[in-house]
């Protein structure tokens, strides 16, 4: 077997690995075997293993630490509709599904409501909590 199929192998290999971890460590082995491969095929054995460790450590020096700083990038900011999820509101209109009421108040704002259990009345007066937005409907739990 050619020596350079080894080494694509290999770069398969390191590939499924980084995959399966997802800790964007073994990415860069697997860029250095896929390098050496061709090295291996044009130069031979001692001027792959030379590119597939400078790839590596290239790779691994200059290439990780901005992967690693995407990753750690906190979540975007909710705005809109997607910010009141989770929030606490007043049931201004009893909520009943199966009549198509209900009304609610969400940080000063009235809001359409509906309960998230199609059986569920809530009754006016009570806190609940917005599980979703659908359009211009805020689904509810108590």
């Amino acid at each position: 077997m050619a020596g350079w199929i080894l080494w694509v192998i290999l770069a398969c290999a390191f590939g499924v690995g980084e995959m399966l971890s997802g800790g964007f460590f073994l990415a860069p082995f697997a860029l250095g075997a896929a390098l050496a491969a061709p090295a291996q095929a044009i130069a031979g054995g001692a001027a792959a293993l030379a590119v597939f460790v400078v790839a590596s450590l290239l790779s691994l020096m200059l290439i990780r630490p901005v992967v690693r700083r995407h990753i750690r990038m906190p979540p975007a900011l909710r705005t809109g509709a997607a910010a009141l999820i989770g929030k606490q509101a007043i049931v201004i209109e009893r909520i009943a599904n199966s009549e198509g009421v209900g009304i609610i108040k969400i940080d000063g704002e009235v809001w359409t409501a509906r309960s998230l259990y199609e059986d569920e009345e809530i009754e006016p007066g009570a806190r609940v909590e917005v599980v979703d937005i659908k359009g211009a409907t805020a689904l509810v739990s108590e």
